[in-house]
Parts: structure tokens; C-alpha cells; sequence
């Protein structure tokens, strides 16, 4: 039914279908409006009281409407400011080849982002006061290029006593972020005469690019459901990169029988193994998986990074290293800027020895484990669709059917939907005939937008039909995967021993 309002100065038609209930009548009549550009960004709506009025509905109804569109990222409101629209991508018909929006979207299902609402606040700026309080004028001057002892101290610890590993701070590199981590290191294995590593496949596209810049060729590791197969590894390879707890982006661990296959072959060939332990902490039916460094320190470069227990905008990582590479991957880093920021390196430190760090870190594998939950329990409803990996991280891999809609139209129908996220394809080293699929990241968004986010994919799920056009059925059980089965991958979803 038709409503129009006057008020806050401004006119606007609402149509309310209120089949559904009028609450989400009115929060589907407001998010159409602004998704449309009908309510601008900026824009400054009614009071509850007078919307209520003018619409003819209860303002507890007008109140809850608002606050799920707050949550949603629809609307903003503070105290004594009222209720205003928030930038959001607006629907469009615009072709999947439109240049890229810079507005941030409407629902983050991006891959390895946490939660940034839930980012320790409070315990942040105690450590903050704390360090003010007691440092020192050098705190301010220029930095050690290892990085502070305080923190360095701090994570011999830490990573001692949670991730199993062997270490002093002596043997500890701060860096500016694992992006940093990994291009120190390449640069320095390249100078050492290194001039092939292996990596995963699928992987991290952005950290081959790392790699291959330091002039280091890169053998492909097929990866299954116990890993990556380490036993490709051949004698022209100096290093193995790889992510040992949670495979980046399938989500399996390494299987026992390959790590150990994989400490013999660095052992034996003076090989190095790179240890990206990018989400280490986040294990949701078990004590995590130990790092592997562990086993064998002197062959194995530690990488960790504080991007998705805290935020990426701190840019702190660090890596662990064997002795003989201390001193040249120091002086990397002095060369390519000097130091890493002071500060946060000792805030962080305060962080972890008071124990803020392990506090957070535990309620956040809470939230995220129901997360990731939610998700799997969407997942299974939907046939044709299937969730791989183990229970861990902050996203789960999920593959398309294969007569169902192809990634890339699922990709354009959440762009258009303003749903963020990322698809398997590019990960692969040559994507042609490779497995499609999806990484869900459950950890970005709020905790109570999450829901909304997981309404919003799969309502764009649904809406492609088999051959990827609007409005076809969706696929039935006959369209069940072979359980990612291409001759090279076999994920297929259920226990994997570790």
C-alpha cells in the first residue's frame, strides 16, 4: 500500500506490502529507497515518533525498522543527531565489466577480514596509557630495524605456549605487515641464489605476484584433502610456501604424513619451508593444529601477523627465523624502511603480557565458530552447494554446482547486490578447467548484521537459476558436485585426520 512522507523536510512515496509483517514492509520500502538514490546519503530521516505517525504504524514498529537498517549499514544515528543514510552502492543494471566501485559494500563477505566492530577497544587504549605512562624519550626516536625487544619478548611467549613455537627473541623480526614478511624474504632467497619456490595451488594470487617480483620462479603443489602434495617437491626448489594449520583458500590442514615428509625433504635438500600461519588461532572443535615450525626451527621461517586477531590496520606481523638468516633478513628490513612503527609494536607487547590478547582472541573463536555455524547449516539446505575444510578460520570455501551458474555470474550477481566477496578461480595458478567456488568470510561483518549478510547471498543464490540467468529454479539434488574432484583435487568434505 502506498505512504508518503513530509516530514525532515523532504518528500518520499513508500509502497509497504505488508503481507510479511509491516516492520519489514517499512525496512524493505527504506532499503529500496536508498539503494535506489531515492534517499541520498546524508539524508536525514523523521523521528521515530513522526514517521510512525505520518505512516500510520506503531513507532515501536518505526524503531526496530531503523535499528535493523543500522545494523544492516542502511543507516547511521547518534545521540542528539537523528537518523541519517549512510553511503551504500545503489542497484544497478550496469554489466559485470563496470569499472569497480569505490564505495564500501553493503554486506563484507570478504575472505581473512575480522570482525573490525569488535576490534579490543577498551584494552587497547589501557595498553596505550600504560606504555605513555612509563616509556622512555627513545620510545619516540627511531626504532630498531629487528624490531622492539619488548614485543619481540612478548611473542617468544606467546607463540611458545599457543602455537608450540621454538624460539627466543633474538630470532624475531617485526614487520610491517606479512605482505612485508614474505617480500623481505624473497628478496633475500633470491640474493642467496634461490631460484625456485613452490606454492600452493590453489593460493594466494597477491602473494605469487610477491614471489615471482624477487625474480623467483614458482612451482605449482597441487593441493587435496590432505594438503599440499609435498611429495612434488623436486630438487630445483630452494623453498616451500605454504599454510600448514588452514590451507589458504581450501581449508584443509597438513595431513601428519606430509609434514613429515615435508621437515625430511627440508632437512635433506637444506630446502627452506615458509610457514604462513595466517589464522592459527582460530580452531573451533579442538586445540588448534601445532605450527610446524616446531618440529623443525632450524629449517622453517614463522610467519604470523596481528591483521586477523586485531585489525589490518595496524600493520604488525612478525616472523620467526632460523639463525642464519637473522642478520640478512634485518638488514632488509633496515634498508626498506628503516623501522617499524614503535608504538603499536609496544601497545601490542602490553597486550599479550597482561593477557588482553589471549582474552580477545577467545571471544572472538566464539563468535566466529557460531558464524561459521550459520553458515554451514545455509550451506546444507541448499543442494548442489558444498562446504569444504576443516572447522577453522574466518571463511569457508564453497563450490557451485557444476551444472549450476558459473562464478563469475554469481560474482556479478553479488556485486550488483552490493555483497562483497571472493571466488575461487583466481586463487588457481591457471584457473582453465579448475573448480569454481566461492570464499564466504564470516568474520568480517557485525555481529548482528551477519545474518543479514548470509540473507542477502544466498537471496542471490536463489535468484540464479541453472543456466545463470535471473529467475531460473534453483538446482536440484542431481546437481550435487563430484566433491571437487578434477584429477588434481579430490576435497572431499568430512573428517580429515591431522
Amino acid at each position: 500500500m502506498p505512504h508518503s512522507w513530509s516530514g525532515a523536510r523532504i518528500d518520499l512515496h513508500l509502497d509497504l506490502d505488508a503481507t510479511g509483517g509491516r516492520r519489514s514492509a517499512l525496512e524493505a520500502a527504506l532499503r529500496g529507497a536508498i539503494r535506489q538514490g531515492r534517499l541520498p546519503a546524508g539524508t536525514l530521516l523523521p523521528s521515530t515518533r513522526g514517521l510512525a505517525q505520518e505512516l500510520g504504524l506503531s513507532r515501536g514498529t518505526v524503531t526496530a525498522a531503523y535499528d535493523q537498517l543500522v545494523e544492516e549499514g542502511y543507516l547511521t544515528t547518534r545521540p542528539g543527531s537523528g537518523t541519517r543514510v549512510t553511503e551504500v552502492p545503489r542497484s544497478t543494471q550496469a554489466p559485470a565489466t563496470a569499472a569497480p566501485s569505490s564505495a564500501a559494500p553493503l554486506h563484507n563477505l570478504r575472505a581473512g577480514l575480522p570482525d573490525a566492530s569488535a576490534f579490543p577497544t577498551r584494552a587497547w587504549l589501557a595498553s596505550t596509557r600504560r606504555v605513555l605512562d612509563r616509556a622512555r624519550p627513545e620510545a619516540f626516536g627511531f626504532g630498531e630495524p629487528q624490531g622492539r625487544l619488548e614485543l619481540r619478548e612478548a611473542l617468544a611467549d606467546y607463540l611458545g605456549r599457543t602455537r608450540g613455537v621454538i624460539t627466543t627473541p633474538d630470532r624475531i623480526l617485526i614487520t610491517s605487515g606479512h605482505y612485508q614478511s614474505l617480500g623481505l624474504l624473497s628478496d633475500v632467497l633470491a640474493a642467496g641464489g634461490i631460484g625456485t619456490a613452490a606454492m600452493e595451488d590453489p593460493g594466494h594470487n597477491l602473494y605469487r605476484g610477491v614471489v615471482r617480483r624477487a625474480g623467483i620462479d614458482i612451482l605449482p603443489l597441487p593441493v587435496d584433502a590432505r594438503g599440499a602434495r609435498v611429495e612434488e617437491l623436486t630438487g630445483r626448489v630452494g623453498a616451500a610456501v605454504l599454510t600448514p594449520a588452514h590451507q589458504y583458500p581450501t581449508g584443509v590442514p597438513l595431513h601428519p604424513s606430509r609434514r613429515q615428509s615435508l621437515c625430511a625433504w627440508a632437512r635433506s635438500t637444506g630446502g627452506l619451508i615458509v610457514e604462513d600461519d595466517y589464522d592459527g588461532e582460530y580452531r573451533y572443535d579442538r586445540q588448534p593444529v601445532g605450527a610446524l615450525q616446531g618440529v623443525a626451527p632450524d629449517h622453517v621461517v614463522y610467519c604470523g601477523t596481528s591483521s586477523k586477531t586485531l585489525a589490518p590496520a595496524l600493520r604488525l606481523a612478525w616472523m620467526v627465523l632460523p639463525p642464519r638468516l637473522v642478520r640478512p633478513m634485518t638488514l632488509a628490513k633496515q634498508q626498506a624502511d628503516l623501522f617499524t612503527e614503535t608504538l603499536g609494536q609496544l601497545v601490542l607487547a602490553d597486550l599479550i603480557t597482561t593477557h588482553a590478547y589471549d582474552r580477545h582472541v577467545r571471544a572472538a573463536r566464539l563468535r566466529y565458530r557460531r558464524r561459521r555455524e550459520l553458515l554451514l547449516d545455509r550451506v546444507a539446505a541448499r543442494p548442489g552447494l558444498a562446504a569444504h575444510g576443516v572447522p577453522a578460520g574466518l571463511h569457508t570455501l564453497v563450490t557451485l554446482p557444476p551444472d549450476g551458474p558459473t562464478e563469475e555470474q554469481v560474482l556479478a550477481r553479488c556485486a550488483r547486490d552490493g555483497i562483497a566477496l571472493r571466488g575461487l578461480g583466481e586463487l588457481h595458478h591457471d584457473p582453465a578447467g579448475r573448480p569454481q567456488g566461492l570464499l564466504v568470510g564470516f568474520a568480517a561483518p557485525a555481529e548482528r548484521a551477519y545474518p543479514a549478510a548470509l540473507d542477502a547471498l544466498f537471496a542471490a543464490l536463489a535468484a540464479l537459476g541453472a543456466d545463470g540467468r535471473d529467475g531460473r529454479s534453483a538446482p536440484g539434488p542431481e546437481s550435487e558436485p563430484d566433491r571437487f574432484r578434477d584429477g588434481k583435487a579430490d576435497l572431499t568434505p568430512g573428517p580429515v585426520a591431522e
